[in-house]
């Protein structure tokens, strides 16, 4: 053999050794597979598009042309390298700033992002955001949103209804069902289940990795918001639930993936003082509209601290145009842009990174799934107990009046924030346009007999006022 054949013998050697060992580096990841979806990507995209138009109404866009580009740069960059065969020709991607102060960011169907400014102001590096934003970019291209909706059986896309910030009833991961928001989706669409976390967290780090980061820094930003979570917790956990050794599994990921080369990220501290010129940035309750009249809060107290038990006084509160109610007067109103909740000291906040509801009521509207009351309380009880696994109905439903009105009463068990089984009460019936009202009671067993009476005065004294 001559030294001509021995040294290309040698380098086909050396050839066939790299591309085994690419091949065993693209297999080593872990393999993420899309959760079934009977929308098409078009039906995501068209949901997506509508939702984004009225979120660019309602929030404070930031028109900066230095910002734009870069939040744009960094959400190509991520596009550019995410599995062809999850990029469905329809999506149509944007990547929009919010000057909201909230440590925030979240994707609608389609591929339409917002990312908060209170996410800069939190992250230490580049990495850190684009990180949140792979995150991100993983529930659009896992259709996520869609595949909540394709859970609910007899959902409609037609019929969404409720905020893209929602609190999550009991101790669980739960659905927020609320009165149709400004936004016409629900939280199907982005309130996701641990699963879809962790299918998000591990996509997001193979795409970060092939767009030249560490997806550790994903880590340390999830480490970071969770640190934010004592006092006002951050959005992104209410509708971002931690799936549990979420470092240690993004890390373990890390471990298994080649970081192509280090993109320029001189950009990210130019870009920080940019913000630093813009007006200051808004909360949320400032943003947003309340339909009663009240501000926005995201705790009332401490949870974990002792309940009161409801006060003998009442007072009267009102619902918009929409329906009137007696509450206790050691209850607070906490409005959003779509619900009102009456909640007594220490029975909202935040629970071990999650806004959760103890004790109290609330009352609010989903878009009817049917014409008939039964057939469209199920879908909605469903979409409760969807982000529930250990939330299950009790002794079944049964015929009530409210205002006047035949209505279904289903009570519901599950899991309380504070330890122990919680008591859920489901009571629904149509109003005059054909959504469905809904009055919900939440209380852990060990006070149920303390909150009765005050329960049933509430669902009492509801006087609906649509008609």
């Amino acid at each position: 053999m001559s030294r001509f054949s021995r040294v290309c013998r040698r380098r086909t050697t050396s050839m066939a050794l790299v591309m085994t060992m690419s091949v065993a580096l693209v297999s080593a990841q872990t393999r993420i597979v899309p959760p079934k979806n009977k929308y098409s990507p078009e039906e995501d995209v068209k949901l997506g598009r509508e939702a984004a138009a009225e979120v660019r109404q309602e929030y404070p866009i930031i028109e900066d042309r230095d910002i734009d580009g870069y939040l744009d740069e960094l959400g190509r960059r991520l596009v550019a390298v995410a599995p062809a065969d999850l990029k469905h020709p329809a999506f149509e991607y944007s990547f929009t700033p919010v000057n909201l102060k909230e440590i925030n960011a979240f994707a609608l169907p389609g591929g339409p992002m917002f990312v908060n400014r209170g996410m800069f102001t939190a992250a230490s590096s580049e990495g850190e955001v684009i990180g949140v934003m792979a995150h991100e970019l993983s529930h659009v291209l896992l259709r996520h949103g869609t595949a909540n909706a394709t859970k609910a059986q007899g959902f409609q896309l037609g019929a969404l209804a409720g905020a893209i910030a929602g609190a999550v009833i009991g101790g669980g991961w739960g659905q927020a069902i609320s009165q149709g928001s400004q936004f016409g989706l629900g939280t199907w669409l982005l309130k996701y289940s641990r699963d879809y976390e962790k299918q998000a967290d591990l996509l997001g780090a193979q795409i970060m990795a092939r767009a030249g980061y560490d997806p550790r820094d994903l880590a340390r930003m999830f480490e970071t918001i969770q640190k934010e979570s004592s006092g006002a917790p951050p959005q992104w956990l209410s509708s971002h639930p931690n799936p549990g050794n979420r470092s240690q599994y993004i890390a373990d990921e890390a471990a298994k993936l080649t970081i192509a080369n280090r993109p320029d990220q001189s950009g990210f501290t130019r870009v920080k003082a940019r913000f630093d010129t813009l007006p200051a940035a808004k909360s949320m309750s400032d943003a947003g509209r309340s339909n009663t009249g009240g501000a926005s809060t995201t705790s009332v107290g401490t949870v974990g601290q002792p309940v009161p038990p409801p006060a003998r006084d009442y007072r009267t509160a009102r619902g918009g145009q929409l329906f009137q109610v007696s509450v206790p007067t050691n209850w607070t109103a906490v409005s959003s842009n779509n619900a009102v909740k009456f909640v007594p000291q220490n029975a909202y906040g935040d629970a071990r990174g999650q806004v959760v509801l103890t004790h109290g009521v609330e009352l609010g509207v989903a878009r009817a799934s049917s014409r008939d009351l039964r057939q469209a309380t199920d879908t909605l009880v469903r979409a409760f107990m969807e982000g529930n696994p250990e939330m299950r109905v009790g002794a079944g439903s049964s015929t009530v009046r409210l205002s006047g009105r035949t209505a279904l009463a289903t009570p519901l068990i599950g899991r309380s924030a504070l330890g122990g089984n919680e008591r859920v009460g489901v009571y629904t019936t149509f109003l005059a346009n054909g959504n469905l009202f809904y009055y919900l009671t939440v209380v852990p067993d060990d006070d149920a007999a303390a909150y009765q009476a005050a329960f049933d005065r509430v669902g009492q004294s509801i006087r609906l006022t649509d008609r």
